[in-house]
């Protein structure tokens, strides 16, 4: 899709000289009856150059290509109607590349505005003189809990405050469509409980999906747009939303173990591989049952969700596994999970990642 792009952008712009060649008597053939002044010849050569200036700056993965695409659609347009019996046919071609340029424009003015909130959350955490997760702060809990933090090498070093994470997996919408690739990128704050998660989705034949899930002060949200454009989810702040959120955060603890131990998350022992953790914020609490080896590592989550973040959304099992196990800065997380909804049709996994990049505490 991306070649197609630039060769319409190059050829779109190479049949403008020939407004060019024509003005100047330098292409006499009679196959074009373009009758052109000099003056606007001059005109036809400017945006043919915008062309290929847009084409270079878009292989090169530049921003400017849309802008300088914007500039060169109009500049033809102009052109092509004031010769219009004889250049009316490259209208369809400006209309291909308006479309792709909107939808370029859009996801560049997504993206900063995601990036701004990237920052500002980044900002509001506050990891200076972190202190250290100590062998009396997790004595309270649940034996099975205080094997895994142990396990886990938090015990002993400063606590987790802030964390950023990268993924790249591959997702399902619903049970009947494919699997599609998708990178993320997600920042955590333990203190106060949040995080932003930002999503690429790609569908194929250049089309693709961003999505942002974010959780602060008890409040989810939930935002898909189909090429950064068109909404698919826009929840916010809706009980089964907030309640969702909050169960994220719960199972995602994992990336960041020394959060077990924070006053907002009570345990309570099920057995000797598993325990119940319940979180609360802003009056409502969620619960999920954390199941452990016994090594002490971490294998699974799950809880009672809401399938949805609609008003009318209803609890399913949701259930995240995990496979693999990653070392960073000598704290042993899980690295591969797959995320599945237990439904009354049936089994729907929908999630596989794999954990790319962790830093913890970043400045």
């Amino acid at each position: 899709m991306r070649v197609l792009l630039i060769l319409l952008i190059g050829v779109h712009g190479i049949i403008h000289l020939l407004g060019f060649l024509k003005g100047f008597q330098i292409l006499k053939t009679e196959s074009v009856e373009l009758s052109v002044s000099k003056p606007m010849a001059v005109f036809w050569l400017l945006t043919a150059l915008l062309f290929a200036v847009t084409s270079i700056a878009f292989f090169f993965k530049k921003d400017s290509w849309i802008f300088l695409g914007i500039i060169a659609v109009i500049c033809s347009q102009i052109l092509i109607f004031l010769h219009w019996q004889d250049a009316q046919w490259g209208t369809l071609a400006n209309i291909v590349l308006f479309i792709c340029l909107l939808f370029a424009f859009s996801n560049w003015l997504l993206e900063k505005k995601w990036a701004f909130e990237k920052k500002q959350f980044q900002d509001s955490l506050y990891i200076h003189n972190t202190p250290t997760l100590l062998p009396e702060d997790v004595s309270h809990l649940p034996v099975v809990v205080q094997h895994w933090m142990k396990r886990s090498g938090v015990v002993g070093k400063p606590r987790t405050l802030g964390l950023r994470l990268q993924q790249s997996g591959e997702m399902k919408t619903k049970p009947s469509s494919r699997w599609m690739p998708f990178t993320a990128e997600q920042y955590f704050n333990s203190q106060p409980p949040a995080f932003h998660w930002t999503a690429e989705v790609s569908m194929g034949l250049g089309l693709f999906l961003k999505g942002r899930d974010a959780f602060k002060e008890g409040e989810g949200e939930m935002m898909i747009l189909l090429g950064a454009l068109f909404p698919v989810v826009n929840e916010k702040n809706t009980p089964q939303m907030n309640s969702g959120a909050m169960i994220r955060y719960l199972a995602e603890i994992c990336w960041f173990p020394s959060a077990a131990a924070s006053p907002y998350i009570v345990w309570e022992a099920r057995d000797p591989f598993s325990a119940k953790a319940s979180f609360t914020q802003n009056g409502m609490t969620v619960s999920g049952i954390f199941r452990f080896s016994e090594k002490g590592d971490l294998e699974s989550f799950e809880a009672e969700r809401y399938f949805g973040g609609g008003l009318k959304a209803e609890k399913h099992l949701w259930v995240v596994t995990i496979s693999d196990y990653l070392e960073q800065e000598g704290i042993r997380v899980p690295k591969q999970c797959s995320v599945m909804w237990k439904l009354p049709e049936g089994d729907f996994e929908w999630l596989r990642f794999s954990i790319s990049k962790l830093e913890y505490n970043p400045i």
